[in-house]
């Protein structure tokens, strides 16, 4: 039985078309100002300790890779965590807030199927967001006269994909644990904003630079991946099994509880 996936997905058709559309202009705006910024790019790696290079993730931004790779630190691995941070915060206590979820497991269907399902239609935002955003990318760096690597373009977004999976899976655990949608949706954003906070204030003391371990965004390095063309898959694996052991985790909360 795949109508819960077939919906899911119809669903989050109109609303990654209109996300995309966004960081499309996000990213125009960016590539329109880096001239200026490869420029004075000395000057500006300067003007910042560092430590606080290594915070903001400001390395080689005289180059259109640098510049993207600090760029992605905070929309990407923030707004984009936290959008589907948000979007499994609701696949299941939204449902059950509407009394959608009595009709849904009225029919002959697990549990565990709807949570699969649920979560499988999320390859809708990722294929939309990921394929726009590095043709944009690409596009818009020749247009300007700059050439971005399309291999590292591919694989920082591919790399990106178990980080936004983690992210969706912190939701989704909230979502089967709160009834309302509001609170489960502030738990997720809160918890991945957090974890990006400390894993980037963990990287200024050596002593505490192991906290960030335990933080999913440790585990994607654009700046690497864009920078040093080095791709961390050993990483990637580790998010997916983060994400598989959340899906577990959230699929046992629902299995149990009464809805």
């Amino acid at each position: 039985m795949t109508s819960i996936l077939i919906e899911e997905s119809r669903r989050y058709l109109r609303s990654s078309l209109a996300i995309t559309g966004i960081f499309v202009i996000l990213v125009a705006y960016l590539l329109a100002v880096f001239p200026a910024i490869k420029e004075e790019a000395e000057l500006i790696e300067e003007a910042f300790p560092e430590y606080l290079q290594g915070l903001l993730g400001i390395e080689a931004m005289h180059t259109i890779e640098g510049f993207m790779a600090y760029s992605y630190d905070f929309f990407w691995i923030v707004l984009v965590g936290i959008y589907f941070a948000y979007l499994g915060a609701g696949m299941i206590s939204k449902d059950i807030r509407k009394r959608k979820m009595d009709l849904t497991l009225a029919n002959p269907v697990s549990r565990e199927s709807v949570v699969l399902q649920k979560i499988a239609a999320l390859w809708v935002p990722l294929t939309i967001l990921n394929i726009g955003l590095i043709l944009i990318l690409y596009i818009g760096a020749l247009l300007i006269g700059e050439t971005l690597n399309p291999t590292s373009l591919i694989m920082v977004h591919l790399l990106s994909i178990p980080y936004l999976l983690v992210c969706a899976g912190i939701g989704l655990v909230f979502s089967t644990i709160f009834d309302r949608p509001r609170k489960s949706q502030i738990s997720s954003i809160g918890i991945v904003f957090l974890s990006w906070f400390v894993d980037s204030i963990s990287r200024l003391e050596p002593d505490y630079r192991w906290v960030g371990n335990f933080t999913p965004s440790r585990y994607y390095d654009e700046t690497e991946i864009l920078v040093h063309k080095e791709y961390a898959f050993l990483d990637a694996g580790i998010l997916i099994g983060v994400f598989i052991i959340l899906l577990v985790v959230s699929i046992t909360f629902f299995r149990y509880r009464d809805v």
